[in-house]
């Protein structure tokens, strides 16, 4: 898994990397970075003082010098609730928190693993408690973080990036997309509220056994990509795995089609609610036509409806269909999988004259601190813990691309790591990182996920779907006196 690279090839991740654009979904999964929550697993993981190692590992220069500690004698608990929900994300976080902790004495982190839905819905109400988490994961957007801001429910941590340095690790427009003006009315814009841990991209893994079995070749058009599924079909292969049961995938299948469609200036205005922007467009209209076409020709998962996200991308690494559309966040779990090593990615490639594909993605969902925590300062310094170096080098040896620059040398060439560095690469370059559509409105979420339901069950038509959507998002701009 691991090379060295050349000394050009690390410059040029440590580039991308700070040029980085925009959640997501489990993460945002997002994210990337999900109302009717499926089944929820909760995970509660302290780590008592007892068991936790004796001093902290010897590349202390790899993350930050301990600023905040217990007075002598003194336990102090850290609450933290994340959606890191897969294996290698907990193999990563559970070596953070044990250093964490090993550089505080006194010190014991609790973190409780929940899925992307299910922080969405108790996120509030937790962080509305004077015994809530400390921090949360927060979905970007102004129905997640710009309504808890609106309530006054998060500390604003300029200061804190301000005193870390955190500026220096993220790009403006990735301030811009964890930023709100402190009543939480204007998105990106204001304070930051939230620090990103991953960087996140949406593109298609695929099983190269799969392709080279059916004579597929990565394809370099929209209409390749096409040619390639109906060929993987006739083939006897899934073309697709694809679950709906969580509702956030379809608006990633969705988003991709539509980003061969829009260009960069629609989905900024669009998101950020500026110059009169609409979602009853053609280019929407049509992006809606494609997504029921593949659908009816039967390129998903038979039976999508009811399977959840985490099952979806299990039937890939299983070996039970030859791509899926999905974000970089299951990379690390794909390359650790029973076909690891079959794994490559692409991104969504254009059909249009532009040459470009705006992607989804940008980030994972960003940490934020609850206002009222006891613990402000250590939780800030936990946050500054998760983007250190050190976390950075552990992410990217676990084929994760994190926010900020890492080491270049734990990411192999021709690996499923590779493919994902460098379609990162081409994404920054080209100015070509798009939205998770969810962020829209406050409740653009439900809104755009009920009607994706709606159309993929040939329940309204493609034209009802971008009506019935900009009806939530027209009401939202009409309110803002737009």
């Amino acid at each position: 898994m691991k090379s060295n690279y050349r000394f050009a090839t690390m410059v040029i991740v440590l580039a991308l990397l700070l040029a980085a654009c925009g959640g997501g979904s489990p993460t945002t999964p997002p994210p990337g970075q999900p109302t009717q929550p499926p089944a929820v697993e909760e995970a509660t993981q302290p780590y008592p003082a007892a068991e936790q190692p004796t001093q902290a590992p010897a590349t202390t220069d790899a993350y930050p010098a301990p600023e905040t500690a217990p007075a002598a004698g003194e336990v102090v608990t850290l609450q933290v609730w994340d959606i890191l929900t897969r294996d290698v994300e907990t193999e990563v976080m559970e070596t953070l928190i044990q250093e964490f902790e090993a550089a505080h004495p006194g010190v014991t982190v609790e973190r409780t693993v929940k899925t992307f839905d299910d922080m969405k819905a108790t996120a509030r109400l937790g962080l509305s408690s004077p015994d809530g988490p400390d921090i949360a994961q927060i979905n970007q957007g102004l129905s997640d973080m710009g309504a808890l801001v609106k309530a006054d429910l998060l500390v604003d941590l300029t200061p804190y990036a301000e005193q870390y340095g955190w500026f220096e690790k993220i790009s403006p427009s990735i301030v811009a997309r964890n930023s709100f003006t402190p009543g939480g009315e204007v998105f990106g814009e204001g304070s930051l509220y939230g620090m990103p841990i991953t960087a996140e991209l949406v593109g298609v893994f695929y099983n190269k056994e799969k392709f080279e079995a059916a004579g597929v070749e990565v394809p370099t058009t929209f209409a390749e990509f096409e040619a390639a599924l109906d060929t993987l079909l006739a083939a006897g292969e899934v073309p697709l795995a694809y679950g709906t049961l969580d509702k956030f995938p379809a608006i990633h299948v969705f988003s991709e089609i539509q980003g061969n469609l829009v260009d960069r200036q629609y989905l900024d205005d669009f998101i950020f609610g500026r110059n009169n922007q609409s979602f009853d467009i053609p280019e929407n209209v049509e992006a809606a036509q494609k997504l029921v076409e593949w659908a009816e020709k039967g390129y998903f998962t038979p039976g999508y409806e009811g399977i959840g996200y985490e099952d979806s991308w299990k039937l890939l690494s299983d070996g039970q269909a030859a791509a899926m559309i999905t974000g970089s966040w299951i990379s690390g779990d794909l390359a650790a999988g029973p076909n690891g090593d079959k794994f490559g990615f692409f991104l969504t490639p254009s059909e249009t004259a532009r040459g470009t594909h705006i992607s989804v993605g940008g980030t994972s969902t960003a940490f934020a601190i609850r206002k009222g925590s006891p613990n402000e300062q250590l939780a800030a310094e936990y946050i500054d813990w998760m983007v250190s170096d050190r976390a950075a080098q552990l992410w990217l040896e676990k084929g994760i691309v994190p926010v900020q620059p890492g080491d270049a040398s734990a990411v192999q060439p021709g690996t499923l790591d590779g493919d994902l560095v460098a379609a990162w690469d081409l994404l920054n370059d080209n100015d070509m990182v798009g939205h998770y559509l969810d962020w829209a409105t406050p409740t653009f979420y439900d809104t755009i996920t009920a009607a994706l339901a709606e159309l993929q069950a040939g329940r309204i038509t493609p034209e009802e779907f971008t009506a019935q959507v900009q009806e939530d998002y027209g009401a939202y701009i009409a309110s803002k006196g737009q």
